[in-house]
C-alpha cells in the first residue's frame, strides 16, 4: 500500500488570515451601525472572539497583524428638525 498525498486543487477557494481580519472588521462595523439585535450579540461576539483567537494563534511571530480591507466610513448624522 502506498501513501498518496494529494495537494489541494489550484482553483480551490482559500481563506487567508487577512480575510479573517477583514471578517472581524465587518463584524465591528455592523455592530457599530446597530445591525445586530440584543439576543444576537452573544453569538456574533463569540464568533468574533474565535476568529481573533485563530488569527492570533496562526500568525507568524515575526509578522505584523494582518490588516483587513474594510474601509471605515463615517455614518451620516441626520439631525431632526427642531419643533417650533
Amino acid at each position: 500500500m502506498t501513501d498518496v498525498n494529494e495537494a489541494p486543487a489550484a482553483d480551490a477557494p482559500q481563506i487567508t488570515l487577512g480575510d479573517m481580519a477583514t471578517m472581524v472588521q465587518v463584524v465591528d462595523l455592523c455592530s457599530k451601525r446597530g445591525a445586530f439585535e440584543g439576543p444576537e450579540l452573544e453569538t456574533v461576539g463569540g464568533l468574533r472572539s474565535r476568529i481573533v483567537a485563530f488569527v492570533e494563534a496562526n500568525q507568524p511571530k515575526d509578522e505584523p497583524a494582518p490588516e483587513g480591507a474594510v474601509p471605515e466610513v463615517e455614518a451620516e448624522v441626520v439631525e431632526e428638525a427642531e419643533e417650533a
